[in-house]
């Protein structure tokens, strides 16, 4: 009798252990401009499509989403620096309800910008998960929460992450004349090219002479301040394990010292399904079926 009874206290024991850790489920759309766009509801109200940015750290709205935006009132103003300018004015609006996924945060600031990805009315980024494991499944289209890393992670290539103000960064190896040459690229999924190089490194290898020019366009950051960039074609780019060929890359024309860091964005990182742990120490990838 004693065993049996024993037996009935452990079982409740037993099937808590093995209850599924909470995740919050977040679908997202992959825009034409290799953007996540997520839908998010503000104050119980508004409606708006968000860009998931992994190197942003507020939400932020455009000023042409604050014209059908009806529930944010601004409570003031300050400067925030941006990649073409530091001196940039922004409203905020200080507390706000914001609904992601089954999540919602409560008194959270929203920042106006000029600009976000194509396709969406501001953006949203990794601070909202801190202390959370974030998955994002190019596979499925979704990005999920978890409050520990999940089981699958096993099966993914782990790999160090620098995490510095906020900001994610990967060593990645770059061919250049034969050469493979290493270094530190931010995790941008703002960015809808694959990766664009930062000015020290773009002249200290001199990567205009060896690598061949494509093309030559304009960007702007999210306070319309423009920058010149110049294309090329990267002949193999490697993560890990993983080995990507005739990689499309960029980097600045001009001012020297402006791209202080190097960058890999949403064209690449699609190409792999992401788990980022809780402590932003590692990044799991596995290559999407897509790739």
């Amino acid at each position: 009798m004693l065993r049996y009874i024993t037996f009935l206290f452990l079982l409740p024991a037993l099937t808590f252990a093995q209850r599924p850790t909470p995740v919050n489920i977040i679908p997202f759309r992959l825009t034409t401009h290799n953007n996540l766009s997520v839908k998010a509801v503000l104050n119980g109200k508004d409606t708006v499509n968000l860009m998931f940015h992994t190197a942003a750290n507020a939400i932020t709205l455009t000023d042409e989403a604050l014209q059908r935006v009806k529930s944010l009132v601004f409570s003031g103003a300050d400067t925030v620096k941006s990649w073409g300018g530091s001196q940039n004015t922004s409203r905020f609006s200080k507390q706000n309800r914001v609904q992601i996924g089954g999540q919602s945060w409560s008194d959270t600031p929203i920042w106006e910008n000029k600009n976000s990805g194509p396709e969406t009315d501001g953006k949203f980024g990794i601070d909202l998960f801190a202390g959370k494991v974030i998955e994002i499944d190019f596979d499925k289209s979704l990005i999920l929460i978890h409050n520990a890393l999940p089981k699958k992670a096993a099966t993914y290539e782990k790999q160090p992450l620098t995490f510095r103000d906020d900001m994610l960064f990967l060593e990645g190896g770059c061919l250049v004349g034969g050469q493979v040459l290493t270094n530190r690229f931010l995790l941008h999924s703002g960015y809808s090219g694959a990766l664009l190089f930062d000015d020290q490194f773009t002249n200290e290898h001199k990567l205009p002479e060896k690598l061949t020019i494509t093309d030559e366009k304009e960007l702007k950051d999210s306070f319309g301040n423009v920058i010149k960039t110049q294309k090329a074609i990267l002949p193999a780019f490697m993560v890990g394990k993983e080995t990507l060929t005739n990689v499309s890359a960029g980097f600045f024309k001009g001012s020297l010292g402006r791209q202080q860091m190097s960058i890999m964005g949403g064209e690449l990182l699609k190409r792999f399904n992401l788990i980022i742990d809780a402590k932003r120490a590692f990044i799991y990838l596995k290559k999407a079926r897509s790739a």
